[in-house]
């Protein structure tokens, strides 16, 4: 008797991943830029162009905490609630990475 392993390993559909990476990095601009819009008169030495920094910083990170949606494709067909709770740890994860970027992005600025 033989034995036959059916293991298969599933490559990565680059297009689905930068497409969420695109998403989750959309949605940390809008929230960024949303918070900084109700900001008033920004403190002069923070320097002209303090703005740039929470701008750049919030969608790489949000961009890269929206990576974790790609493993729901990987637990698709594996059962209801692996995949429910994939889609629970992928929102924690990218609700994380949301927040860390804004503390970082604004670090030194508005959060002194």
């Amino acid at each position: 008797m033989t034995q036959r392993n059916n293991f298969t390993i599933q490559g990565i559909n680059r297009k689905s991943l930068i497409t969420r990476m695109l998403i989750g990095g959309g949605v940390g601009l809008i929230v960024i830029s949303l918070f900084l819009s109700g900001t008033g008169e920004p403190n002069p030495e923070w320097g002209k162009f303090w703005m740039l920094r929470p701008l750049i910083i919030v969608p790489i990170a949000t961009a890269f905490g929206s990576l974790s949606f790609y493993s729901i494709d990987f637990v698709g067909s594996q059962g209801t609630l692996k995949k429910v709770l994939a889609f629970a740890f992928s929102i924690l994860s990218f609700v994380i990475s949301l927040w860390l970027g804004i503390v970082l992005g604004l670090d030194g600025t508005l959060w002194n």
